[in-house]
């Protein structure tokens, strides 16, 4: 036990003298987190509204008047034709059109507003959530009518947005990105350390060592599993004061998915080495092998409910589609443990077939 902790002693002052490692494993994911938090945002603000008014009524100056002091919306100059209303998409200066029909005011006063909405569907999500935003801004003109005036026969919805009202999108961004930097940067620095050690030939003096080679794969992981979970620890830091994510569930279950998680992405790395003979071979099945499966199959950017039955077959063995589960039902819904036992235990599952898979892919290439 003695020259065990020695060796992990020494890994540890091995890592912290190579800045370069140090770099890597806390520079880049902070970078990361701040970058993808920032930039990965699906809100849309000031796009461009072009107006056909028809009526030039008050009533449909006043809902020009909501358009106008939304945040979503930019105005631009009137247009009167139909074909001006194609050419400002053409010119890129709107992204969504409204036509307000003749005698608005009195259509709307029988209940029969016809109000149409154009978006630009050549980008076909933000177009539909512009759309969306434009229906919401008009229903809750309606809806304001219908109170000043009980007469009017309107009938309108009252959505209610649970768990995130503010529909912010970075709910969803930094849970994935917190997946995808712990997965990349765990399994790529553990398949680079234990593949540089065979590609340098050092691996056969720790081989002749009192140590057995699953000490020697235990002292190599050890080290970076602390250093990976108080990565985690800042990337969870991160999101709450800088991004505002909350944390409405257990913490220390919260700590505690964190480490499984980071012990499956080592594991993934120890994997990864016995296949690789070399570091730049380690590096590109780290970078190239995992980030595709973990962008497309994790839930992160596209739900796994839309994808074809053979892909949602395959994202099961994804570990970062069950850790970003896990981590959206404790930080933002407040789930407790035994509302969250499925993915937790295909976590631990996974956990454990990639420890043994990739200690006896080790044992088998140093033997």
């Amino acid at each position: 036990m003695k020259t065990f902790l020695a060796f992990v002693k020494k890994e540890f002052f091995h890592i912290l003298r190579d800045r370069r490692t140090l770099l890597i494993l806390f520079g880049m994911p902070i970078a990361q987190i701040l970058i993808f938090g920032f930039a990965l945002n699906n809100e849309i603000n000031n796009a461009g509204l072009v107006v056909l008014n028809r009526a030039g009524d008050y009533e449909s100056k006043q809902l020009l008047a909501k358009f106008q002091n939304s945040t979503y919306f930019n105005l631009q100059d009137p247009v009167f034709t139909e074909a001006a209303i194609e050419q400002a998409f053409k010119d890129n200066r709107a992204k969504v059109a409204l036509i307000i029909p003749l005698d608005f005011g009195k259509n709307m006063q029988a209940g029969n507003e016809q109000l149409r909405i154009i978006g630009d569907a050549t980008d076909p999500n933000q177009a539909q959530t512009l759309v969306n935003y434009a229906k919401a801004i008009i229903a809750d003109y309606l809806q304001q009518k219908q109170n000043t005036n009980t007469q009017l026969p309107i009938t309108t919805a009252q959505p209610r947005m649970l768990f995130n009202p503010e529909l912010k999108a970075v709910y969803q961004f930094v849970p994935g990105v917190m997946g995808l930097i712990l997965l990349l940067v765990s399994a790529m620095m553990t398949s680079l350390t234990i593949a540089k050690e065979k590609e340098l030939g050092t691996m056969e003096l720790l081989l002749i060592s009192p140590l057995k080679p699953f000490h020697i794969i235990l002292g190599k992981v050890a080290p970076y599993w602390v250093l990976s979970f108080l990565n985690a620890v800042i990337i969870i830091i991160l999101g709450v004061f800088v991004f505002g994510m909350p944390v409405n569930g257990s913490v220390p279950l919260l700590l505690l998915v964190t480490l499984i998680f980071s012990f499956a992405s080592l594991a993934l790395g120890i994997f990864i080495s016995s296949k690789a003979n070399s570091q730049l071979v380690a590096m590109f099945l780290s970078m190239f092998g995992l980030l595709l499966p973990t962008l497309l199959l994790s839930g992160f950017i596209f739900p796994i409910e839309n994808m074809p039955l053979p892909l949602r077959i395959i994202s099961n063995i994804v570990p970062a589609r069950w850790f970003i589960e896990l981590i959206k039902g404790i930080m933002i819904k407040g789930s407790p443990l035994s509302l969250l036992i499925k993915p937790f235990l295909v976590l631990c599952f996974i956990t454990v077939v990639l420890t043994i898979a990739g200690i006896k892919g080790i044992k088998t290439r140093l033997s």
